[in-house]
């Protein structure tokens, strides 16, 4: 085997600086959530916990932020196989409902103020205000991510390159990792509410 195919096949299995910073970030901001996560059960335990069902605006957002990532997901694999179309449209589509998510929350918080919960009552409406308003900034990073992927994918010629490749499995690596977030969290508030 020569030095340069020996080279290159370790190149190959090398992950890319950009992507592994994006990784260490996702680990990071995880890492943040679990410490919430911590203080939330220990807070319950202390007692004075007042239990209250979650808004149903936040099960509807769960389902918009699902349907977001598959439909990034699927914009990914057209990207890859060549329809620009679909590529596009199906991207196009992910971001809106990035922002009706965000909108849900926004409807789940309101519906908890009817509820009588506010930020500054029982500590347990506030940990959901606060840890959803954490999670909600970090979806509005990830809009930021697809509003430039969406600049490539609509102002540039349509070419697949290693490059814009890479871009595009970082925005979806995040996209699902907020995903994923939001999902553990109302994980975690159905449970300690019953």
């Amino acid at each position: 085997m020569s030095v340069a195919t020996f080279e290159n096949r370790n190149h190959r299995n090398k992950i890319h600086p950009k992507m592994f910073s994006l990784l260490v970030a996702c680990v990071s901001i995880f890492m943040m959530f679990a410490a919430f996560t911590s203080a939330y059960v220990v807070r319950q335990a202390a007692g004075n916990w007042l239990e209250f069902a979650m808004p149903k605006m936040f099960f509807y957002s769960a389902g918009v932020m699902i349907l977001s990532s598959v439909l990034l997901h699927a914009s990914y694999i057209f990207f890859k196989k060549g329809n620009a179309v679909l590529y596009r449209g199906l991207m196009a589509a992910a971001f809106v409902l990035g922002i009706a998510f965000v909108y849900c929350q926004y409807l789940g918080w309101l519906q908890m103020l009817d509820m009588g919960i506010e930020l500054t009552g029982n500590p347990s409406g506030s940990f959901v205000y606060v840890l959803s308003w954490v999670h909600a900034a970090h979806v509005i990073g990830g809009i930021g991510m697809l509003i430039v992927a969406m600049v490539h994918a609509f102002s540039l010629k349509y070419y697949v390159t290693p490059i814009r490749k890479m871009r595009f499995e970082m925005t979806l690596l995040y996209w699902h990792f907020v995903d994923f977030l939001w999902i553990y969290l109302l994980i975690l508030f159905v449970s300690q509410q019953t």
